[in-house]
């Protein structure tokens, strides 16, 4: 399963342990792959970092590291470094769905976002990696103005390559307001999940215990009511 966003900073990353933290708690062995880790230069926890505190799961790997906070095959470029190869990557995903019941690939940024090079040269995406493994997408959506397109691009994008994709807000804010009880209405129908707002800053074992509630069953968590759950934090 590939985990992707509409743009950089939209909560992959927590988006991607809660997942990890629901599934593991349904009893499935999880691994967690980054590809690409950019920026490492700054000092900051890697997004590996960042799961294994909230999640723990049986498995987490970062493929490669690039210093500088770019997207991962200009920041390669940059550091004059062998970029991410495709097939090298999907091999890697393959070696470990052979160990686990599910793994996570986390992508970085956006859906289209450069991440290495094919055989032959060519830039290839998260898009491209899904298609490679079979694998369907979750799509981490903002809450607020400009989500929706946004969201109705990368999902579209994403229908044209035939790979099924769900959505889950990565911050919902402790006080909505109209404009995101408008943008829940509309993208309910491909919701999947939603995540409070600060939830990355939650302490482990509280992170565990309420993944599950902020997921449907498709992302292995009991979230089956919408309209209970817009009752629950209104």
């Amino acid at each position: 399963m590939l985990v992707t966003g509409t743009d950089t900073d939209v909560g992959k990353t927590v988006v991607t342990a809660a997942i990890t933290a629901a599934a593991q708690a349904a009893g499935l062995r999880v691994a967690v792959i980054k590809p690409g880790q950019t920026g490492t230069v700054t000092g900051a926890p890697s997004d590996i970092d960042i799961v294994n505190r909230l999640a723990a799961p049986l498995t987490a790997r970062t493929l490669a590291n690039f210093p500088e906070p770019l997207a991962p095959l200009a920041a390669a470029r940059v550091a004059a470094m062998e970029p991410l190869e495709l097939y090298a990557v999907v091999d890697a995903v393959r070696a470990e769905a052979d160990k686990h019941d599910l793994v996570l690939v986390e992508g970085a940024g956006g859906l289209l976002v450069p991440m290495g090079v094919r055989p032959s040269g060519e830039p290839w995406t998260v898009a491209d990696l899904a298609v490679s493994l079979g694998a369907p997408a979750v799509v981490v959506s903002r809450a607020g103005l400009g989500t929706l397109n946004h969201t109705a691009l990368t999902l579209e994008a994403l229908e044209r390559r035939a790979v099924p994709a769900g959505v889950v807000l990565g911050a919902w804010p402790n006080e909505p307001e109209l404009v995101h009880w408008a943008n829940l209405s509309e993208l309910v129908p491909n919701m999947v999940g939603a995540l409070p707002d600060g939830a990355g800053g939650m302490d482990p074992g509280v992170f565990r215990r309420s993944a599950p509630g902020w997921l449907t069953p498709a992302l292995y968590g009991v979230l089956d009511d919408w309209r209970t759950w817009a009752d629950d934090v209104h």
